[in-house]
């Protein structure tokens, strides 16, 4: 006996239609709320899946040397701490020698502030001088002569008054009591430091599992992805396997391109900078280099620490040549290298780019902005793969 449907009526298809409006909606208020809630743990967890890329070529290396994979972890993990502590070390010297120097370089920022104020009134006594006319000036000039004398007049007059009547006695007041303070006042720095300690205490705590992660992505890689697609069957493990390749190659190419750039921004800028006598040049030059691979404001952020050691200097020369220097180095390796080495890989429109900055800074702060274009390029390659959301893959590409 065949079933017969009945037709929906108007009210039906709207609740339906306005329940498969609805649920989407909800979904991404949720998740929105969750990476914003829970942003100190993702961001810990996806720094520590940028820096086991960053490590996975090294490991990948002492395997071929018939290490296990656990024990080429292990080694390449204890390296990079290692290394982290050097250049923690040496960032320390640097800045205690900044610290010393501190007086001259705010001498020499207050006489450069000091010369723009100048500068700024000269500009505007020159625009009043051309905009108002001389009678005028001249008319202004009497009156403010005018009102100065009747100042001293009036002055002079409360002097003689002054003089003219008898002090009156007053009685020796007593001595000030002297209050015990029991309690220090706390500096503007303590106030801060003390009204953010839990936040601090929560940034140190999970930044210590940080390690701990790493080695664990490292060693246990194989076990991961194999343990990842035995929660699909069929077709769509096929397909989990291939969106999780395209995520590990695009996050690779922009993380280990990025990182490779961003040492060879800072190697090429650090020798510069010592050739041009510049302060400081192996903290600056790292800074600089790295600064310089921040989309849309890598080249202001990357002038910003050479400029401040050049008032060490303070010569106009220096000041050309390292505007001239971080300008070159910017623009051949946004123009040259990353094409080649990071954009060959993450296809992403600028549009994309641009938006992707904009939520993932509102949700993650600075961290975000680091991690937006990684996240983007990721969340391509699964539509990449996926057949239903292959129409976002193109809608995010380039």
């Amino acid at each position: 006996m065949a079933t017969v449907t009945k037709p929906l009526s108007a009210t039906q298809t709207t609740v339906q239609d306005a329940r498969q409006f609805a649920l989407p909606v909800i979904a991404g208020g949720v998740v929105i709320a969750a990476l914003y809630f829970g942003r100190m743990l993702f961001i810990t967890f996806l720094s520590a899946v940028i820096i086991a890329f960053i490590l996975e070529p090294f490991v990948a290396l002492l395997m071929r040397a018939r290490f296990p994979r656990s024990l080429a972890a292990f080694v390449v993990c204890t390296l990079a701490l290692l290394g982290l502590w050097l250049a923690g070390m040496g960032v320390y010297s640097q800045l205690g020698s900044i610290y010393d120097e501190l007086p001259r370089y705010s001498q020499r920022i207050a006489d450069i502030v000091d010369n723009v104020q100048q500068k700024l009134e000269q500009m505007e006594e020159r625009t009043y001088q051309m905009v108002v006319p001389a009678r005028q000036r001249q008319q202004q000039q009497q009156e403010e002569q005018a009102r100065l004398r009747a100042q001293q007049a009036q002055e002079q007059t409360r002097r003689r008054r002054r003089t003219a009547e008898p002090a009156p006695l007053v009685p020796p007041s007593p001595p000030p009591i002297q209050e015990v303070r029991i309690h220090e006042d706390r500096t503007a720095i303590a106030d801060y430091i003390y009204s953010r300690l839990s936040s601090f205490y929560q940034i140190l705590l999970m930044l210590s599992f940080i390690p701990f992660l790493v080695y664990f992505m490292l060693s246990w890689r194989d076990h991961l992805n194999r343990s990842f697609l035995q929660f699909f069957q069929g077709e769509s493990r096929t397909v989990a396997a291939r969106s999780l390749e395209g995520i590990a190659g695009m996050v690779r190419a922009f993380v280990v391109g990025n990182f490779l750039l961003g040492v060879l921004l800072a190697v090429l800028s650090s020798v510069i900078f010592w050739l041009v006598r510049l302060p400081f040049p192996l903290l600056v030059g790292p800074l600089s280099g790295f600064l310089s691979l921040v989309p849309y404001i890598g080249l202001p952020l990357a002038l910003l620490p050479p400029l401040f050691a050049a008032l060490g200097v303070n010569r106009f020369p220096v000041y050309v040549m390292v505007v001239v220097s971080v300008s070159l180095l910017h623009l051949v390796a946004m123009n040259l290298f990353y094409p080649k080495v990071v954009g060959s890989r993450v296809h992403l429109n600028p549009l994309v780019v641009t938006l992707s900055l904009m939520l993932w800074g509102f949700l993650w702060d600075a961290p975000g902005l680091l991690l937006a274009i990684p996240l983007t390029a990721g969340l391509k390659a699964v539509c990449d793969n996926v057949q239903g959301l292959r129409p976002f893959g193109k809608f995010l590409g380039d």
